[in-house]
């Protein structure tokens, strides 16, 4: 069974950074793409960022291009979310999620305020 904990959530000011970190176990990490997702309280949970299983690859959805940066560290299964500059919108639960499994963890909360 796949597992994912993230952390790393917290209050954030407007402008501030955070880095968000998940460990997966239950599967072979470096051979998953590894997404970041997040979820506003009344919205549907969105794809936030993607990336590749050597890290070479990443995407973003345009809110967050040049803001966010998912990166991954396969020897510690971890992927990471920097995320830079954070606006209002940039608020909600972030979850991670490996490839093709159907398994979420427990999120992290962000929140922005000042």
């Amino acid at each position: 069974q796949v597992q994912l904990v993230e952390s790393g959530g917290g209050l954030v000011q407007p402008g501030g950074s955070v880095r968000l970190s998940c460990v997966a176990s239950g599967m072979i990490f470096s051979r998953e793409i590894m997404n970041w997702y997040r979820q506003a309280p009344g919205k549907q949970r969105e794809l936030v960022a993607v990336i590749s299983t050597a890290g070479s690859s990443t995407n973003y959805i345009d809110s967050v291009k040049g803001r966010f940066t998912i990166s991954r560290d396969n020897a510690k299964n971890t992927v990471y979310l920097q995320m830079n500059d954070v606006k209002p919108d940039d608020a909600g639960v972030y979850y991670c999620r490996a490839g093709g499994y159907p398994d979420w963890g427990q999120g992290t909360q962000v929140t922005v305020s000042s």
